[in-house]
């Protein structure tokens, strides 16, 4: 975390939301990935069981140093052993180390509660493909009055 204090200061002028989700790659002003949104997923689940967030701290600076070392509070002991190594593969501090979405959709934990929840047909249509987001979003087609846009390639993204 050798470029925090820099980079904490352009976070706080530059970033819309709140800072706990961030993931140690964001706070270290680094290149990021789709990787960053699996470590602010860690961040929502942990929340869900615990109601407080896995990092916090008395001033931005301070989060950001305890975000980047990665160290939490264990969740209960009640949750399932399971649900404590997907937190441990979700806070993974190296990006490169933390799983995809598509190996997470994979894990036993996960593929029991969507079964639960999607029936069969509906489980096979969203499950029978890779979802990959590389490509580069075409440029708008339209936009209304909150911002959207619309794009070509049937995205949405917001027009700043």
């Amino acid at each position: 975390c050798s470029s925090v204090s820099s980079s904490t200061v352009e976070l706080a002028r530059t970033c819309v939301g709140t800072p706990y989700y961030l993931s140690p790659e964001i706070c270290e002003n680094r290149p990021y990935n789709n990787k960053t949104d699996i470590w602010s997923l860690g961040c929502v689940l942990y929340e869900l069981c615990t109601l407080r967030h896995p990092f916090e701290g008395s001033n931005l600076k301070q989060l950001v140093l305890r975000i980047c070392r990665g160290r939490y509070s264990p969740v209960s002991q009640r949750y399932s052993s399971e649900l404590h190594l997907l937190l441990h593969l979700l806070f993974k501090v190296s990006p490169r180390d933390r799983p995809s979405a598509n190996s997470l959709l994979k894990r036993p934990l996960l593929q029991q509660q969507i079964s639960r929840h999607l029936d069969t047909q509906l489980l096979e249509e969203e499950f029978s493909h890779t979802v990959l987001h590389r490509h580069t979003p075409a440029a708008p087609k339209a936009t209304n009055n909150t911002g959207v846009c619309v794009c070509e390639r049937e995205c949405v993204c917001v027009c700043v």
